[in-house]
């Protein structure tokens, strides 16, 4: 039976875009859904937000033939900063040490985001945009969707339709798909300051009674910072002025980067950890923030969620070499199973990191730091470590030379 498409992705973002780019040579035909225009999502506030990529990260992003248009605009992290806010214990992991480049790079999402979507305007991927999907409905052979495009309906048809679009997926909602939602209740404060010290590739990571403070380097002497706080302190510090947020900060970070200014407006984002039951239905699979939103605090959600991206186009360029059907069940089940263990992995490791560095109970907080002083002096835990935060603990999915 011919159908409209091999593959509809849903979700013009960077999940999206980078799963069709994967797919781009494999003679599939490929469409993409999306709602904004490529001027809305370049003016997003969301675009300033800094990602912290892993050194594993940008493998992938290198077999995807992403990574060499905008490494110009990343910054190398050659050294992590680990330490507790009025306690002895502190962690420095060292690119130098572990005989790498760097241990991972700073870019924000905009540079990233504005190049995919280059690559995938130049493709022969079709964009279907501005345009949203309204219903679907699954059969043994295809899954079909109806979209509105402006006032006008558009049904069409693909074997496989990946939910690529976001925390508010339209295609996990019409599939009622319930999620898991753990509330943290704190906020993230997101902004950039320049530092009248230099911060010399090194992104710090302080960890305080109210919520962690990440300072990522931006260029030879900004920072991204991501500030952890409650959310009765996160209300009070963004109604409150720029100079009192600043003397907040400054108290909290210290002085090790000398004096902090604010080089950017200040945001706020309620935070929560968010886990959808399941990853699959009939001929559909949903990916990134549609199934898995991750607290900050580790710098791991856009990691994890292009692990699910070159995980899934690595199993369907398989699939379609040897003529099976990409949509079917036992493949989906497949790909779920594949996912499991590092969706596990990473979201146990960051909620429990959450809890046990946002608590200042004396006896835990003892605990924590007596760990991270033992941990800095022994070699083989810490090389460890700093392959965990490289992303290269586990398996590394990667599409390698099918480019």
């Amino acid at each position: 039976m011919q159908h409209d498409y091999d593959l509809l992705i849903a979700g013009g973002g960077l999940a999206g875009n980078c799963l069709a780019l994967a797919l781009k040579e494999t003679g599939l035909k490929i469409a993409i859904v999306e709602a904004s225009t490529r001027e809305q999502h370049h003016d997003s506030p969301a675009g300033d937000r800094a990602l912290a990529l892993a050194a594993g990260t940008v493998k992938m992003l290198e077999s995807l033939g992403i990574w060499q248009g905008i490494s110009q605009a990343a910054t190398a992290i050659k050294d992590i900063h680990i330490s507790d806010q009025g306690h002895f214990g502190k962690v420095r992991l060292s690119a130098h040490k572990e005989n790498v480049a760097a241990l991972g790079y700073v870019i924000t999402a905009r540079d990233i985001e504005t190049h995919v979507a280059r690559l995938v305007a130049e493709s022969d991927i079709e964009l279907i945009c501005p345009a949203r999907l309204v219903g679907l409905m699954a059969g043994n052979d295809a899954v079909n969707i109806s979209l509105k495009r402006g006032d006008e309906p558009l049904n069409v048809s693909a074997k496989l339709l990946v939910g690529a679009d976001g925390g508010n997926s339209s295609v996990r909602k019409l599939l009622e798909i319930n999620q898991h939602i753990t509330e943290y209740g704190q906020t993230a404060l997101v902004t950039t300051i320049k530092s009248s010290l230099p911060h010399k590739n090194t992104a710090f990571e302080r960890f305080t009674a109210s919520g962690p403070l990440a300072l990522l380097p931006v260029d030879s002497n900004h920072c991204a910072v991501v500030w952890t706080r409650s959310s009765e302190d996160a209300d009070a510090l963004m109604s409150g002025s720029e100079t009192d947020f600043l003397a907040e900060l400054q108290q909290c970070f210290g002085y090790r980067l000398g004096e902090l200014g604010l080089a950017a407006p200040r945001r706020a984002f309620p935070l929560s950890l968010i886990r959808a039951e399941k990853m699959i239905a009939a001929r559909t699979v949903v990916i990134g923030n549609a199934v898995h939103q991750l607290h900050p605090v580790a710098g791991q959600g856009f990691n994890l969620g292009l692990r699910d991206v070159v995980q899934l186009a690595e199993m369907i360029i398989k699939q379609h070499e040897t003529g099976q059907d990409i949509g079917a069940a036992d493949f989906l089940t497949a790909y779920a199973e594949s996912r499991q263990t590092d969706h596990d992995r990473t979201i146990g490791f960051t909620d429990t990191v959450v809890r046990i560095f946002s608590n200042d109970w004396l006896a835990l907080a003892a605990a924590r730091n007596i760990g991270l002083a033992v941990l800095d002096h022994i070699p083989a835990a810490k090389a460890l470590l700093t392959r965990h935060a490289m992303g290269l603990a586990g398996h590394l999915p990667r599409l390698g030379s099918r480019r």
